[in-house]
């Protein structure tokens, strides 16, 4: 027998506990208590769990993030089970009997890969990269059929309002949704001092669990409901006798991203998005030639020139070049702000197929300004983490199309070697 102490759980998250099924949607307010749930769900079930060697995971939406708001709190819940380690180095807890409880981050799926988990949470969900859920950990729910509970707070019709939709009704789903209107954990004049600093939709979104109203911080939030308004978010169809160009965003460590779009008149139709990990220049390459596109112009970010170690010290470009990625346009480095001036100049042209851009629409809507803590108001610069790779790929695109008349041809062999500093004067093109 393991007697557990752990921090007593209030009414609204007892009710949770008891309630839930194999698979949760929980939208929870502000200071809800969502942590303190997820990992006592995580520590009951680690003890309660029939299989051998059980395995749980803590999904936060960055690894830091995991490690400050959950792994000291963590440490607290498990250090008076006897037997326990803690594991400072991976965030990892192993309890007697080969149970293990370990904190990951939705930014790095590759630590996630090859592992089985009989459970796992996934705080603040509307903050991570949708494909982590589907890609990466259902299937390592697969052979221990293990349990998933999804909880945060909104942030406008993004994955986490689609999979709260979704999953009403289901079979084996559990949805609930505690507005802090409701649950009176936290006294009226707190929400009433909130309020009076915050934005409308801003309180709305992070106490009232609104899925409608506007992600605040958005940079493009309300040119793509504006979209939504005029239709132009849509089906389009591709058009064979128009070429196909594509915008990269290239990902090292993490995502690539990439946007199919054809002029057709003054409009720019989006037509397709693709994103991935883990993959080569002779991947993204293979996979846009089997696309039924006539390919036109290529618009690559600045780091394009740097060069490949895997293929004999050539720049990834002279590589791209070589699987067939031409005629190429190396955009030049600039600000972030002029790029994302750049988009919104060409937002009102732009028409996006819903079903094939779903994911990348769904990363537009979510790139947003990074919040100060120390300054309590939102920065200059954006908040890097899954949506920014599909925002900076069309950035790239804004910036190569606005600027083509500027384009400088130079020669084959000067563009294939180290870049130039005459470079961010202008384009390289070919």
């Amino acid at each position: 027998m393991i007697e557990l102490h752990l921090p007593p759980l209030r009414p609204q998250q007892y009710a949770l506990f008891e309630e839930r099924q194999r698979f949760n949607v929980w939208v929870c307010h502000r200071r809800f208590g969502k942590t303190v749930l997820a990992l006592e769900l995580l520590i009951r079930d680690a003890f309660c769990h029939a299989e051998r060697s059980p395995r749980f995971a803590y999904l936060a939406p960055l690894y830091r993030q995991g490690k400050v708001i959950a792994w000291d709190l963590l440490k607290h819940m498990t250090k008076d089970i006897r037997g326990t380690k803690h594991n400072e180095a991976e965030l990892r807890v192993d309890l007697m009997g080969d149970r293990r409880i370990q904190i990951f981050g939705a930014d790095n799926p590759d630590a996630l890969r090859g592992l089985y988990f009989d459970g796992a949470v996934f705080d603040e969900y509307a903050q991570m990269r949708p494909r982590i859920w589907s890609e990466v950990v259902r299937p390592a729910l697969a052979d221990r059929q293990g349990w998933a509970t999804f909880i945060g707070t909104p942030m406008g019709h993004n994955h986490f309002y689609d999979l709260y939709q979704q999953a009403q009704g289901d079979a084996g789903w559990h949805t609930a949704c505690y507005r802090a209107s409701d649950t009176g954990i936290l006294p009226q004049d707190e929400l009433d001092a909130a309020r009076q600093v915050m934005a409308p939709e801003q309180y709305a979104q992070e106490f009232e669990c609104s899925f409608e109203s506007a992600l605040v911080g958005s940079y493009y939030g309300a040119y793509l409901d504006t979209a939504r308004e005029e239709q132009r978010i849509t089906r389009v169809p591709h058009d064979p006798s128009v070429p196909v160009h594509v915008a990269f965003d290239l990902g090292v460590s993490d995502a690539t991203a990439i946007w199919f779009l054809q002029v057709v008149g003054r409009m720019i139709h989006v037509i397709d998005y693709l994103e991935a990990s883990d993959h080569g220049l002779e991947w993204y390459a293979k996979v846009i030639k089997e696309k039924p596109y006539t390919l036109g112009r290529v618009y690559w970010p600045h780091d394009i020139m740097a060069r490949d170690f895997s293929s004999d010290g050539r720049t990834r470009f002279a590589l791209a070049e070589s699987l067939g990625l031409k005629p190429g346009v190396v955009v030049p480095q600039g600000s972030v702000a002029d790029g994302i001036a750049a988009v919104r100049m060409l937002f009102p042209r732009f028409v996006f197929d819903q079903e094939r851009c779903h994911e990348g629409l769904q990363a537009l809507a979510a790139y947003r300004r990074e919040w100060s803590e120390t300054r309590k108001d939102w920065t200059d610069h954006p908040l890097h983490d899954w949506a920014s790779h599909a925002a900076d790929a069309l950035r790239t695109f804004a910036i190569g199309y606005q600027e083509q008349e500027t384009v400088q041809v130079h020669s084959p062999t000067r563009l294939a070697g180290t870049m130039p500093t005459g470079l961010r004067q202008g384009f390289w093109f070919r």
